[in-house]
């Protein structure tokens, strides 16, 4: 979708709205995959509502993209108009043991700053890419650990009251790979509370999760990470290995040989492929073990 209207275009910009014109969604996704659109970048948080009331009176549907690690977008010319929050400068503001960020802020960066200051407890996200935005709606986590379990408040604006609020972290419900959030919800700012501990020692565990990663996961490649949520007392990718699918491909949309619940952009992939490869390898678990997996990556299909 593009924003075509001139008066429209006058009046974005009087709310400090940067518009990039026909922007590929492939460059934005860490799977390489996506149509175009028109992005829409917002500078000031509270230009929100307002931003919104203007795109409803002119009819122009619209998603909230984050890092875009997590997603599988369509092919072709999209159907709405993307928005995302540009960072600010700082992103990151330490207040004892609170940190205090940005939801644009990059996840690996913030665990890093937070590190120097001799705050710990996210190693494990270390190697997680995308936003912190991100890994709030999806309460990212690894190696026993998960964002939420810091949270102690997020400002986000509520599309369905079309305001900007701030919630207590125990006002939100953090699962497994699952949050309270609603789905229009777009995250603003968040608060963590972290433990103390000497930067040796967690520069230590960020040093063992990246070898982790680095042994299991297809870390040069293309990917939204994994693509299935892991069943209740079973793994996804294991019940994937067991199958033999390792390798399996349509197109250029190939499972990893590294990691199972890992599939990758090996070239050119599209949308097309890759949600076929998806639903073929869902398919196929299902008949062999009767469990219907069911997606961690987010899709946005056209």
């Amino acid at each position: 979708m593009r924003v075509e209207d001139s008066k429209l275009r006058a009046e974005l910009a009087d709310l400090g709205i940067e518009i990039r014109y026909g922007t590929s969604m492939a460059e934005l996704t860490s799977l390489g995959i996506g149509g175009t659109s028109d992005l829409l970048r917002i500078t000031r948080h509270e230009s929100i509502p307002e931003l919104l009331a203007l795109l409803d009176r002119n009819q122009i549907p619209y998603k909230f993209l984050g890092g875009g690690s997590n997603l599988l977008i369509g092919d072709g010319e999209l159907p709405w108009i993307i928005l995302q929050l540009a960072k600010p400068d700082p992103e990151i503001m330490i207040e004892g043991n609170l940190a205090h960020v940005d939801a644009a802020a990059d996840l690996g960066r913030t665990v890093t700053f937070c590190a120097k200051h001799d705050l710990g407890g996210m190693e494990g996200l270390i190697g997680v890419p995308g936003t912190v935005g991100g890994a709030l709606r999806m309460n990212a986590g690894a190696y026993g650990m998960q964002i939420g379990s810091y949270v102690r408040e997020v400002k986000l604006y509520r599309a369905a009251e079309r305001r900007i609020e701030i919630l207590r972290g125990t006002q939100i419900s953090f699962e497994y790979r699952h949050t309270s959030f609603a789905p229009d919800d777009m995250m603003l700012a968040v608060t963590l509370e972290l433990p103390s501990k000497p930067f040796k020692e967690i520069l230590q565990g960020i040093r063992i999760c990246n070898e982790k990663r680095r042994s299991s996961q297809p870390l040069g490649q293309k990917s939204a990470g994994c693509i299935f949520k892991n069943p209740p007392g079973a793994s996804a990718g294991r019940m994937i290995d067991e199958l033999g699918l390792k390798g399996l491909s349509v197109g250029d949309a190939k499972v990893s040989d590294r990691h199972a619940n890992f599939f990758v952009n090996a070239g050119e992939a599209s949308a097309k492929d890759m949600l076929t490869l998806i639903a073929d390898v869902r398919g196929r678990v299902e008949n062999a073990f009767g469990v219907k997996l069911e997606h961690e990556v987010v899709v946005w299909d056209a």
